[in-house]
């Protein structure tokens, strides 16, 4: 299927680690930006968007840093599986030292 091909993940910890970031800066983009560009809305809606924002990003960082290695797993390449869910653990934490990183420097400027 034309679909299934389009969204299975790399088994590169380099790219998955980047879909998770590329994700958290589009969700704290909206969040930053947001308010800006809409009405302030003190209704029940805040709290059930947050609360769904807060599934739907469990469920895709779900998906970048587990589907690939449960795929490895399942097809009996054990030792394939963590190493990949490993690396993109570690990349994705150098990715997160970079931001602070930089925010650490920002703030000294």
């Amino acid at each position: 299927m034309y679909f299934e091909s389009c969204i299975t993940m790399s088994k590169n910890p380099f790219q998955n680690a980047a879909a998770a970031v590329l994700y958290i800066i589009g969700v704290a983009s909206l969040m930053y930006y947001g308010p800006k560009f809409f009405k302030s809305a003190d209704s029940v809606i805040v709290p059930i968007a947050m609360i769904s924002l807060f599934t739907l990003s469990a469920a895709m960082m779900g998906y970048f840093f587990l589907y690939q290695p449960l795929q490895l797993y399942v097809d009996g390449q054990k030792k394939e599986a963590t190493t990949l869910f490993v690396q993109t653990i570690l990349v994705f934490a150098g990715m997160t030292v970079l931001a602070f990183l930089a925010l650490f420097v920002r703030s000294l400027v």
